[in-house]
């Protein structure tokens, strides 16, 4: 069985009973394995450490003394690698700002513990496409010998309470809907956090952009036609719903996704590459 190290995690919080009930619940969660591996009373006290140390989540009150949550956020946000950050706070009012500084989820105290544990496994998930994308990189450069012993990467899911690891070879397409993605592989579909322009950014051009709710293996590209558009999807892309447009089928399970008109060339092109 594939096993992850543990998740580094910082807590940041100006009430030391509040850093020390969140170090317990995490210590306690028994997947995605996590350790507290520094605690901070202060965003200011948090840069300083982090000038030195790495972690791979931040677990981050908003209102405190000094540099506050908020601001702590805005000074790591665009920076190469930054731990990702999970607000715990209890002011629900800051969480439109939170989420424009593209914090991984936002929590109000007190923390249940199935809201930290799926806080933690989609912190896992991120550290998963990032690996993705770095060995990507490698074998760009280096070619695909270069490390036979990496691991084929995977999407990490939460779906009742577990936590599913998807080799990314078995995923047919992701669709947006509504809050959430559908993950489809040829016998299932997951729902998952994220969003698809993450997932495209980091899963480079093994997937293809067929239009903006949906993101599709090369590899599963089988057809393309004209279609009526029958769910609404065409309408947001520039196109205009219930006239004749383009779709795009599935392998494995025969189902036709909708193609913006932009796109068009791109799927051509991807099937071309296939013959």
């Amino acid at each position: 069985m594939l096993t992850h190290p543990p998740l580094r995690v910082l807590i940041v919080d100006d009430e030391p009973l509040a850093r020390l009930r969140l170090r317990g619940l995490v210590e306690a969660n028994e997947e995605p394995r996590a350790e507290v591996v520094a605690e901070a009373g202060s965003g200011d006290q948090a840069l300083g450490w982090l000038k030195d140390h790495a972690c791979d989540l931040i677990l981050l009150d908003v209102q405190m003394p000094g540099l506050d949550g908020l601001g702590l956020a805005q000074a790591l946000h665009g920076r190469p690698f930054a731990p990702a950050i999970v607000f715990v706070t209890a002011h629900a009012q800051h969480a439109l700002l939170a989420f424009e500084l593209e914090a991984l989820d936002y929590l109000t105290k007190p923390v249940r513990r199935e809201r930290l544990q799926a806080s933690l496994a989609r912190a896992m998930q991120r550290m998963d496409e990032r690996s993705a994308a770095k060995a990507r990189e490698e074998r760009d450069v280096h070619g695909p010998e270069s490390s036979p012993g990496t691991e084929a990467p995977v999407i990490n899911i939460t779906e009742r309470g577990r936590l599913l690891r998807v080799p990314l070879s078995e995923v047919l397409y992701f669709k947006a809907e509504l809050k959430y993605l559908t993950l489809r592989t040829a016998t299932q579909s997951h729902v998952m956090d994220g969003s698809l322009s993450d997932l495209e950014q980091r899963l480079g051009d093994r997937f293809l952009r067929v239009h903006r709710n949906a993101l599709v293996a090369r590899s599963a590209v089988r057809e393309l036609e004209r279609h009526v558009p029958t769910d609404g999807a065409a309408d947001g892309d520039g196109d205009n719903g219930g006239e004749l447009g383009w779709a795009v089928r599935i392998a494995h399970v025969n189902e036709w996704l909708a193609v913006s008109r932009r796109q068009v060339a791109a799927v051509r092109e991807a099937l071309a590459g296939q013959r």
